[in-house]
């Protein structure tokens, strides 16, 4: 009977011992899910005020990524919202893989160079309705001047008057009388379609296509074929190179020594005018446009302050003489890059 008391009692202990273990654990695990419950806590907020922090950021009218998100190239429109904002662009041509991707090892620069993958853009459409509107206007112009006639009409002795100074004061000057003639069509080609870029980027909810460096990259090498073409169908395959290096009273040993230098800073100074080509040309549109949109950005940063009053005209009389100032530029970029064009074809087919 004592024998089985004392089981008794062992067995109640080891109950007690249990419940009180399953009474520790159920604390332990109560404690932990409160522990995880107040980390998730913790981390909802801290996630909601990213979410916050980025908004205000994405909402900045003055910061540099929405600043910039209204001058660069896009595969959408954007429109006011009564005209349906952001209207993406049709692609039949993309890629769901990148045909090629950039890889500098600067990830700042990688950023900014978007992969190729055929998409269809906003400033490509731009460019489209440059040339559709160029080739409209001089079919035109050629089919009233076809038969000797003068031109009759503003438009007609507008383009008229153009196409005579492109080739009286830029590709005459130049390149020589003989050579610019052949050289005309080119320059006159670029002269309207970079000034047509250029315009169409004052046309509300548009763009300019020559602010961005791809299509201004694409006119220099054209440029660059152009000269290295000319160059070489006037002086020979060999003699358009040797022509780089200027001749000079040289003794042997020094001619051995200097020519193959002064040949590779020759051949490094032609790759770099035409670079510079390019980026003088997307430099200046891309600037002047950007300025436009931080002077009518001060408008949406005061929208709820008392200075709104004060900055919202003075935003848009700044931005209607910007835009002045921005229609005279579109002409002078024009007329800069087909006169360097001109310039670097005539030293070219003329090297002496």
């Amino acid at each position: 009977m004592a024998e089985q008391v004392k089981h008794e009692h062992a067995d109640s202990a080891e109950h007690a011992h249990d419940a009180e273990h399953a009474h520790d654990a159920e604390h332990a695990h109560d404690a932990e899910h409160a522990h995880d419950a107040e980390h998730a806590h913790d981390a909802e907020h801290a996630h909601d005020a990213e979410h916050d922090h980025d908004a205000e950021h994405d909402h900045n009218p003055l910061g540099a990524e929405h600043l910039f998100g209204h001058v660069k190239d896009a595969d959408y429109l954007e429109l006011p919202h009564l005209l349906g904002g952001h209207v993406p662009l049709p692609q039949p041509f993309k890629t769901d893989v990148p045909l090629f991707t950039v890889n500098t090892g600067f990830p700042p620069i990688d950023q900014r160079i978007e992969p190729l993958d055929l998409k269809f853009t906003k400033f490509m459409l731009m460019e489209l309705v440059a040339a559709v509107v160029l080739v409209f206007l001089f079919v035109r112009l050629a089919a009233k001047l076809r038969g000797g006639g003068a031109p009759k009409g503003a438009a007609t002795n507008a383009l008229e008057a153009m196409v005579l100074f492109v080739r009286n004061d830029i590709a005459r000057p130049a390149i020589g009388r003989h050579d610019a003639d052949r050289f005309l069509p080119f320059l006159l080609t670029a002269f309207f379609f970079v000034a047509a870029c250029n315009l169409l980027g004052l046309v509300p909810w548009a763009g300019s296509a020559t602010g961005a460096l791809g299509t201004t990259v694409a006119l220099a090498l054209l440029t660059f074929g152009t000269v290295v073409v000319a160059g070489m169908a006037k002086l020979g395959p060999v003699g358009f190179w040797l022509a780089q290096v200027p001749h000079l009273e040289l003794s042997p040993v020094m001619s051995v020594i200097l020519k193959p230098m002064i040949f590779g800073i020759e051949v490094m100074g032609l790759g770099i005018k035409h670079s510079v080509l390019a980026v003088r040309l997307f430099a200046n549109m891309m600037a002047g446009h950007l300025v436009l949109a931080v002077v009518l950005a001060f408008i949406a940063a005061t929208w709820s302050s008392f200075a709104f009053w004060g900055v919202m005209p003075a935003s848009i009389f700044g931005a209607i003489a910007l835009s002045l100032l921005e229609l005279m530029v579109a002409f002078i970029q024009a007329y800069v890059f087909t006169f360097l064009s001109a310039l670097f074809i005539g030293m070219a087919v003329h090297p002496h």
